[in-house]
């Protein structure tokens, strides 16, 4: 799986640079964001911009990671998720558990 990590404002923000997160790449996706949550990483932003697919294994994946970030008390936020991305987070009300930025400037409005 294709992640770039820049620090920004005191967050990680992790930018996935892939199209589909599914079954294939979401062990790898998981893996990662627990590995920065153990180097105490705990605040976190999913730039899903170029995702255009994801399936439960993506969903379980990123809910791991908000987990697990919430155990140390940081938080994993998502941003710039495309239609048919949100629709998948809806569709599983897992609108309620996180938050959805529109974009990065968005998110660090209300981060900052």
């Amino acid at each position: 799986m294709k992640l770039r990590l820049e620090k920004i404002n005191g967050c990680s923000v992790i930018f996935i640079q892939e199209e589909r997160i599914d079954a294939h790449n979401s062990g790898q996706l998981k893996e990662y964001i627990l590995h920065l949550i153990e180097q105490n990483e705990i605040n976190i932003i999913v730039q899903l911009e170029n995702v255009r697919f994801i399936d439960s294994s993506g969903l379980g994946a990123l809910l791991s990671g908000y987990k697990n970030a919430a155990a140390k008390s940081g938080k994993l936020a998502l941003a710039s998720c495309k239609p048919q991305v949100l629709s998948m987070f809806e569709l599983t009300r897992l609108n309620r558990v996180f938050e959805i930025y529109t974009d990065l400037n968005e998110a660090f409005d209300i981060e900052t």
